[in-house]
């Protein structure tokens, strides 16, 4: 059987998964513990099992037909009275159609194969952006914690100055209102985080409570060649389709074979009581009668039915194959296009950040000099944390599209 490799599978994780260094080992075992775990790919591996199993089962000939009868009413021939008849039969398919039979099976079995590489793609791909959601709602966290830890210090500066008559109380109360907004939403991402841990545990089919180890810091690589992508011509949400054409090919290859005609070999043996009124030759003797049938499928409306179909349904495949391909191909259209845009918005956040820090140091530098402004704290503060969230989003993103390019460009 020609099959997709696993090899072939674990290397496309390789290629999702290595964004950024060694720190991906982590996620790779997660992906590895999912799949050994999952119980969707192990019911696509169960089908798998059963339909290679069908190739046994139609390796094999027609029931062997025994069959006995016992003449009531004995009919008297020259040598004797016949006392019951014994009969075997076996029919046998015309010459090629068992191994016809086999090759349609091994179709059908190399299908559902594909089912179980698509479903460990499918796996890896959402155990992978689960992943990356985790660390951008442990990043966004800590940087919540972070900006309140600023805000204390700015709340300190602020009562010192409320002091020596250089603040008012408002400013002090201020602070501390944003210091409770970003408690809040500190809180809110909690949720978040523990709701996303429970939805990553899941798709490892683990306990829901066990903890998942999440790299600390991500940054996006240097921009590589500009190069054209294009939706792998195997991929297996594709090359189903052609195994399922296939599949129609061996079904068309046996219709055409349980069109001709059947043999049958047989025997009849019937016992023959000995006559006691009169000496015969051969009184008394035995009769043993080979048998050979022929069955002739006179009315082939039925195959020639079948054929139709078969066509029908290679010609949907085509359709369902091309209708598939456009629209995978419209998915990397949009990952890639995605993936540039959040490079582009990262590099954006980055400058940004670096001229909020500098405006922050002009701020506190201010303070040595008593003319520090608590509004332009509050508003340097949160253009900072709108900054640090959206190059945390930013750096999501892009992983979270450069995984689902490689799931469909590998």
């Amino acid at each position: 059987m020609s099959r997709i490799n696993i090899g072939e599978t674990l290397f496309v994780l390789f290629l999702i998964l290595f964004g950024f260094n060694g720190k991906a080992q982590q996620l790779e075992s997660y992906i590895l513990e999912a799949e050994k775990n999952n119980p969707e790919i192990q019911k696509f591996e169960l089908r798998f099992d059963l339909a290679s199993e069908k190739v046994k089962e139609v390796n094999s000939l027609p029931d062997t037909e025994f069959s006995a009868g016992y003449f009531i009413s004995e009919p008297e021939t020259r040598t004797g009275a016949q006392k019951a008849r014994f009969s075997v039969r076996q029919m046998i398919p015309w010459f090629g159609t068992i191994t016809t039979r086999e090759n349609y099976a091994s179709a059908m079995a190399e299908a559902e194969y594909v089912e179980v590489s698509v479903a460990r793609r499918k796996l890896a791909l959402s155990v992978a952006q689960s992943y990356y959601r985790l660390y951008s709602l442990k990043a966004r966290k800590e940087v919540l914690i972070e900006n309140i830890e600023l805000l204390e210090v700015y709340r300190e500066l602020a009562l010192n100055s409320l002091e020596v008559g250089s603040a008012s109380a408002v400013d002090v109360l201020r602070l501390q209102m944003r210091q409770n907004d970003l408690d809040q939403q500190k809180e809110t991402i909690e949720q978040d985080l523990e709701a996303e841990k429970v939805n990553f545990n899941n798709l490892l089919n683990r306990k829901e409570d066990l903890e998942i180890t999440v790299v600390d810091s991500m940054a996006i690589p240097n921009e590589a060649v500009m190069e054209t992508l294009t939706v792998a011509e195997v991929h297996p949400e594709l090359l189903k389709f052609e195994r399922l054409y296939e599949s129609i090919n061996e079904a068309e290859a046996l219709n055409r074979k349980d069109a001709l005609p059947k043999l049958g070999f047989g025997l009849d043996y019937i016992p023959v009581a000995e006559r006691t009124d009169m000496v015969v030759d051969e009184n008394g003797k035995d009769i043993l009668m080979p048998m050979v049938s022929v069955s002739i499928p006179i009315f082939n409306n039925k195959y020639k039915s079948v054929t139709r179909q078969n066509e029908i349904r290679q010609k949907e495949i085509l359709s369902q194959r091309e209708e598939r391909q456009n629209m995978l191909e419209n998915l990397l259209a949009s990952a890639v296009s995605n993936r540039r845009s959040a490079r582009i918005t990262a590099n954006t956040f980055i400058r940004n950040i670096k001229q909020a820090k500098d405006a922050e140091e002009i701020l506190v530098k201010n303070y040595e000099t008593g003319t520090i402004d608590f509004d332009d704290v509050l508003d340097i503060q949160e253009m900072q944390l709108r900054f640090q969230t959206g190059l945390i989003e930013a750096v999501k993103n892009y992983y979270q599209q450069t995984a689902l390019v490689n799931y469909l460009t590998n």
